[in-house]
């Protein structure tokens, strides 16, 4: 069973000779460097959403220093804050 499909990208004709170039040099196929680019910029777009919604809750909890963060955390250890925000 094949456990990947083909689809079809256009590029423009400068970026499609470096892509060569770079899978040349690295011994990989234009598919393999294409998925593993594809893969890093998803990881990388998670990671900006995550740092967005981590700004957008300190915000929301007022949390504007390490020390902010620490007594929060202290809080609901000790169980005097049942809730975020």
């Amino acid at each position: 069973m094949r456990t990947t499909k083909p689809i079809t990208i256009s590029l423009p004709t400068d970026l499609l000779r470096e892509t060569q170039r770079v899978a040349k040099e690295e011994t990989r196929t234009r598919s393999e460097l294409i998925r593993d680019a594809l893969r890093q910029y998803l990881a990388s777009r998670r990671w900006q959403r995550l740092r967005q919604w981590g700004a957008e809750t300190a915000e929301r909890l007022g949390l504007k220093t390490e020390a902010d963060l620490q007594r929060l955390l202290d809080e609901v250890r000790a169980g005097r804050r049942k809730t975020w925000g």
